[in-house]
């Protein structure tokens, strides 16, 4: 189909980097050879064996209809309750909302309150998607960078110095995607200090990787640490990440009443309700915890080090250990300007990626794709003796350059 039939807000998007790297992956192992695919943010543990039976029990009990677009009354009830014993947040139930993923429920809250020329502040490095979804919503994504000094987190007075009167939202992601750093309690509060000064701005709250944080206790979110900014806030969650469910496609969030009708109006025109099965298993999910997640973090923090040893090890690469999610964001400056066995200059973190999964047959993220040139995104949540096996590739594809 000709490219004059497409909506010209589809130019102002660009395909999402790690679908694109899922695609190459597939497309090399397709060819024969064995891609090891450091690329994707997904767990490689199985869906915990009793929220899996919930799933299979809605099944055969029938419940495979409609249910409200928001999500079940039990489901809605188990939400409510989770923010308040977890977080020590309240809603009530027309302020939760359950939709196919915490990303359409980021759509969905972008979609309807950005109009052109409104600006969404998004500290980089930031996750792929949230400058396309500004972008569709035709407002202007704000980068503000973060630098590896300050642990890429967002400083209040750079914060400060972002906001206009154009501005409509800031993004926090913590743990983050792509670092793995987690804002405590104190940096959130400084940033609050700033955000109340400014009652025009809304805050999303990205806590999808709260789950997996190698610190007992360190975890925080916005609404929890300043209560007199709940009103403006929207907790993001969902069970992809802490409970290794993301074919499972569940997401839910908190945050005023009047933002959650708006994104239930967008998804009863959209989507409709989120999967009716799944939604039965993230019950199960939310009520019996998340015990097993103890076990899942020792694994976590074995192979971080792993891929923390073969990084310090390799000249031209560095990173800090991330405190949270299951990503190592390295900086690999050292290596552009080096030449690859072909002759050819590595310039760019992308040329960087692209040749590790072309000699080494391991697929990594550029940092570019996050908003932030020079680092490669490094996803250690697969077998130990494969994350050991991309390793030791890395290491000898790096060992010859020059």
């Amino acid at each position: 189909m000709s490219a004059e039939f497409l909506a010209p807000r589809l130019r102002r998007v660009r395909p999402s980097p790690t679908a694109a790297i899922s695609d190459q992956v597939r497309a090399f192992t397709a060819s024969g050879f064995d891609v090891i695919n450091l690329g994707e943010g997904e767990l490689d543990f199985d869906t915990p064996p009793h929220i899996k039976q919930a799933g299979i029990d809605a099944i055969v009990q029938g419940d495979t209809k409609y249910t409200a677009v928001a999500g079940t009354a039990a489901l809605k009830q188990s939400i409510i309750t989770k923010f308040n014993r977890e977080n020590g947040i309240s809603y009530r139930a027309d302020e939760v909302i359950a939709g196919s993923g915490a990303k359409q429920l980021i759509f969905n809250a972008l979609l309807a309150t950005v109009s052109s020329g409104d600006q969404v502040i998004i500290p980089a490095p930031y996750w792929v998607s949230y400058p396309d979804m500004v972008a569709l919503a035709e407002g202007e994504p704000k980068i503000v960078p973060c630098l590896e000094s300050h642990g890429w987190k967002l400083q209040p007075e750079d914060l400060a110095t972002a906001i206009t009167p154009q501005t409509r939202w800031v993004i926090l992601n913590s743990p983050n995607n792509p670092t793995g750093a987690v804002y405590c309690a104190k940096e959130l509060k400084a940033l609050a200090a700033v955000l109340l000064d400014h009652p025009h701005v809304l805050i999303m709250a990205d806590d999808i990787y709260e789950q997996i944080c190698f610190t007992s206790g360190e975890f925080a979110t916005l609404a929890q640490v300043e209560p007199r900014l709940k009103d403006r806030i929207l907790t993001v969650n969902g069970v992809s990440k802490g409970y290794s469910m993301t074919g499972w496609r569940l997401g839910y969030a908190g945050g005023p009443a009047w933002l959650i009708s708006a994104m239930q109006i967008l998804q009863s025109q959209s989507t409709s309700n989120p999967s009716s099965i799944s939604q039965a298993a993230t019950v199960v999910a939310l009520e019996q915890g998340s015990e097993f997640i103890t076990q899942w973090i020792e694994i976590l923090a074995r192979r971080r080090a792993l891929i923390m040893n073969c990084v310090s090890a390799i000249d031209g690469l560095s990173a800090d250990i991330p405190p949270g999610a299951f990503y190592v964001f390295a900086n690999c400056q050292g290596m552009l300007g080096k030449t690859m066995p072909s002759g050819e200059v590595l310039s760019t973190d992308e040329d960087f990626a692209a040749y590790l999964l072309t000699s080494a047959h391991v697929a990594t993220l550029q940092g570019s794709a996050f908003g932030a040139p020079g680092y490669l995104r490094i996803a250690y949540a697969i077998d130990d003796k494969r994350l050991q096996e991309a390793c030791d590739r890395i290491t000898r594809a790096c060992d010859e350059l020059r």
